[in-house]
């Protein structure tokens, strides 16, 4: 919709640019190809951003959330750390154990994450709490059990996140939940994974569209700046045929 939009008003800019600028419609109307032409990117863009991507041994695999169980591996490439969360979330699922977001590292220039640690909920230990606040009525049964699965990733200079370590083996049993209990949470997680995959398309989109408009109107003002050239040389030559005329006619 904002595409359309954005169209409609480079079609009356146009209009309006044919009605002052005589002898420019070709150059204009070539600009007014090269917005048609982003929208075909962009509706190749939407076609192609459901799946994500991630790369196995150097080449690209799309990843559609089937029940295969793909297992991680050191190298293994991914667009993004959320497609990394995505990818582990859904091995965890099908392995048998709740993904849990742990650790993770910032450059200290500009505090963006560059390296993250995605584990098993039951990573650690739990602290007690007795001594401090003293005996307690009915502990509750701990949740952790010192597990060590793991992967970690990191931002590489290509601007991909790869799975620098990967720990496979828990120390736990491994219960996968039946899929009618997991439906909901499913529907929930597939539902904010397609927001978050047409929030980052529109910024692509909203980029490219911005690019596109910014060489739109520097086409305009070059332009503009050629008419305003000519119109001065066509002012100077009839200041120039008047004072002639002037010159000779009779006294």
């Amino acid at each position: 919709m904002f595409l359309v939009y954005s169209r409609q008003v480079l079609s009356l800019m146009l209009k309006d640019e044919q009605g002052i600028l005589n002898g420019f419609k070709g150059n204009i109307e070539f600009c007014y190809c090269v917005a048609v032409d982003v929208d075909e990117r962009i509706d190749i863009a939407e076609s192609s951003i459901g799946n994500e991507l991630v790369e196995h041994g150097g080449e690209l695999a799309e990843h559609e959330g089937d029940d295969m169980v793909v297992e991680p591996h050191e190298g293994m490439v991914f667009d993004s750390e959320d497609a990394a969360k995505i990818f582990y979330d859904e091995y965890a699922r099908q392995i048998g154990f709740v993904m849990r977001v742990m650790s993770c590292r910032r450059s200290e220039r500009d505090g963006r994450i560059l390296a993250r640690r995605l584990g098993c909920n039951k990573e650690g230990y739990c602290v007690s709490i007795r001594g401090k606040f003293g005996n307690v009525r009915k502990p509750r049964p701990s949740t952790r059990e010192g597990c060590k699965a793991m992967i970690h990733v990191k931002f590489d200079k290509s601007g991909k996140w790869v799975i620098t370590k990967f720990v496979k083996d828990h120390n736990h049993p491994l219960v996968v939940a039946p899929r009618e209990a997991r439906q909901t949470l499913d529907e929930k997680d597939k539902k904010i994974q397609e927001l978050t995959a047409e929030l980052r398309n529109k910024k692509r989109l909203c980029a490219t569209y911005q690019e596109q408009l910014a060489a739109f109107v520097k086409i305009v003002e070059d332009h503009s700046e050629k008419l305003s050239k000519k119109v001065k040389n066509v002012v100077e030559n009839l200041k120039e045929f008047e004072s002639i005329e002037q010159e000779l006619m009779p006294a």
